[in-house]
C-alpha cells in the first residue's frame, strides 16, 4: 500500500512538473493558456448537425456538435459492426461450406485492409455513382437519395408529445420487471411466459392510449426540392452513411474473430447434445452456444467499441464534422492549438470511459449469472 500510494505521488508530481514547465515555455514566446475563446463566435458552418448551428454561434457551441456527432456515429458503427461481425463469426463456425467460406474471406480481406483505404475506396464510389441533388433518387415521393445526402420525412414535435414518450418509458420499465419475473418462474416451474408479442402489444396499446388522452397528431414534414437542395425533413449526408458503413464493415471482421474464438470455447458436446433434443441451427446458437460464449467474448469486445468510438476520427479525411474536424478547423482560426486538443483529449477519454463502464457493468453481470 504504501509502495502504491509513493507511486501514485511521483505521478502526479511528474503530470504537474511537465504542466507547469509547458506553461512557462509558452508563457516565454508570448503565448498564454486561455480558454476564454469558446464564447467567440466561430465563423464557420458544419456539413452536419444534431442541434441548432450556425456560423454566428461560439466556438463552445460548435465543439459541442462534433461531440454529438461522434457520439452518432459511434454508436451506428458499434450497432453494425456487432451485427454483422455476429452474423460473421457464427457463419465461421457453421458446417456450411459456402459461408464458412464467405466469412472467411471477408474476414481475411478486412484484416489486411486499412480502414482509410476502405473509406476512401467507398466514399468516391459513392459520390460517383450517385445522381446530383436534382436528379435525386425518388423513393415513394417522400424518400431522395443523391450524392449529397439521404432525405426523409421529419416527425414535427407537437405538445404533450413528451407525455406519450414518458408513458412508453414507463411501459418499458414495467416490462423489464416483467421479464424478471418470468425468467424467476421458469427458473422455479421450468414454464416459460410469452416476452416479447405481449410485450409489442402492451407497447402499442399504451402509445395507442396515451396519443388518444392527450390529443397528440403525428406530422411528418417532407422534403422539398427547392434551389440547389432540398428543404425541410431530415437528412443524413453522404459522409455519414459511407463512415458507418466503413467502419461497421472494417470492425466487423474484427468482431467476427472474437465471435467465432467465442464460440469455438463452448464445448462441443454441448451443441451436439442441444442438435440431438431437436432444436434448430439457429436456436443451439440462442440458446445455448451464445449466452456461454459471451463469457468470452465482452471483454475483448470492449476493446473493439473503443477502437470504433476513436477511429470516428478519420471522419476528417472525407470531410465529416465530427470532433476532431471541428477542432482542427478551429485551430486553423484561433491559433489555440493546446486549449483545443487537450479539450479534445478529455472528452474522447472520457466518452472511452463510460464505454469501458458499461463494458464492465455488463461483464459483471454475466459473471455473476454464471455464478
Amino acid at each position: 500500500m504504501l509502495f502504491q500510494s509513493l507511486l501514485v505521488l511521483l505521478l502526479v508530481a511528474v503530470v504537474y512538473i511537465a504542466g507547469v514547465n509547458i506553461v512557462q515555455n509558452l508563457a516565454a514566446v508570448g503565448i498564454h493558456i486561455d480558454y476564454g475563446f469558446l464564447g467567440r463566435q466561430a465563423g464557420f458552418d458544419v456539413n452536419e448537425s444534431l442541434i441548432d448551428y450556425d456560423a454566428g454561434r461560439s466556438y463552445g457551441r460548435a465543439l459541442w456538435v462534433g461531440v454529438l456527432n461522434t457520439l452518432a456515429l459511434s454508436a451506428v458503427c458499434i450497432v453494425g459492426a456487432t451485427v454483422l461481425g455476429t452474423v460473421m463469426g457464427m457463419l465461421r463456425t457453421s458446417q456450411n461450406w459456402l459461408g464458412s467460406t464467405l466469412a472467411y474471406v471477408y474476414v481475411e480481406v478486412m484484416r489486411n485492409l486499412p480502414k482509410l483505404l476502405i473509406l476512401l475506396t467507398l466514399y468516391i464510389l459513392t459520390i460517383n455513382q450517385l445522381p446530383p441533388v436534382r436528379q435525386a433518387v425518388d423513393i415513394l415521393g417522400v424518400f431522395h437519395l443523391s450524392n449529397r445526402a439521404f432525405y426523409f420525412p421529419a416527425l414535427i414535435w407537437q405538445p404533450h408529445m413528451h407525455s406519450v414518450l414518458i408513458a412508453l418509458l414507463v411501459t418499458v420499465l414495467l416490462l423489464f420487471v416483467y421479464r424478471r419475473f418470468v425468467i424467476h418462474h421458469q427458473q422455479k416451474t421450468g414454464q416459460r411466459w410469452p416476452i416479447f408479442w405481449p410485450g409489442l402489444a402492451l407497447l402499442c396499446l399504451v402509445w395507442w392510449l396515451s396519443s388518444l388522452l392527450f390529443n397528440v397528431h403525428y406530422v411528418f414534414e417532407i422534403p422539398r426540392l427547392q434551389g440547389f437542395d432540398f428543404s425541410g425533413g431530415g437528412r443524413i449526408s453522404v459522409q455519414f452513411l459511407v463512415l458507418a458503413l466503413a467502419l461497421s464493415v472494417y470492425h466487423g471482421g474484427q468482431v467476427a474473430e472474437l465471435v467465432r474464438g467465442g464460440i469455438q470455447s463452448v464445448s462441443k458436446g454441448q451443441e451436439e447434445a442441444a442438435r440431438s433434443s431437436g432444436l434448430t441451427y439457429l436456436q443451439v446458437m440462442r440458446l445455448v452456444v451464445l449466452p456461454q460464449a459471451l463469457r468470452v467474448i465482452i471483454p475483448s469486445m470492449g476493446n473493439q467499441y473503443l477502437n470504433i468510438t476513436k477511429n470516428t476520427s478519420i471522419g476528417l479525411a472525407v470531410g465529416f464534422s465530427d470532433l476532431v474536424s471541428v477542432m482542427n478547423t478551429a485551430i486553423n482560426q484561433t491559433f489555440r492549438p493546446i486549449e483545443l486538443m487537450s479539450i479534445a483529449a478529455l472528452i474522447y477519454l472520457s466518452i472511452c470511459l463510460v464505454v469501458t463502464l458499461l463494458i464492465n457493468l455488463y461483464n459483471r453481470r454475466m459473471r455473476l449469472e454464471k455464478a
